[in-house]
């Protein structure tokens, strides 16, 4: 069995981070899965998706990190090709990853106690993100 839907949203830019987590939780109810997986998978270049302990310091941490790892820049060959400014958003994202896999059991998200999931705009733009999930499994 099979259930799909989408998670709308619309950021602010550049270290927006979203705790997506309950919206998760709504589709796999939803779907009527017991037992199974939700994949997400974030639609855009410049999107990323994991989990995390949602609270303020991380929500300021990652994104910082991200900047000191892969820090914004017009030093980028993505530069050279589009002079945007926003080659960093995209190394940044694919890092992390535009897509996420958890597990579904007792029809609901397998999450420790502490672990949310996120969606964290990389683009120096405000953007509409879609998020597609999907929820596959038993009954």
């Amino acid at each position: 069995m099979t259930h799909q839907d989408r998670i709308d949203i619309r950021t602010s830019g550049h270290r927006d981070m979203h705790d997506i987590t309950e919206q998760v939780a709504r589709i796999v109810q939803a779907s009527g899965i017991r037992t199974g997986i939700a994949h997400l998978f974030n639609i855009g270049n410049t999107g990323a998706l994991g989990t995390i302990e949602f609270e303020p310091g991380l929500k300021h941490d990652l994104p910082e990190l991200l900047d000191r790892l892969i820090p914004p820049s017009r030093d980028y060959g993505h530069e050279e090709a589009w002079n945007d400014g926003n080659g960093h958003s995209h190394l940044q994202a694919t890092w992390l990853g535009p897509d996420l896999t958890v597990p579904v059991s007792n029809g609901q998200l397998a999450l420790g106690t502490w672990q949310q999931i996120f969606h964290l705009e990389c683009d120096i733009k405000p953007r509409q993100r879609q998020i597609v999930v999907t929820v596959t499994g038993e009954g």
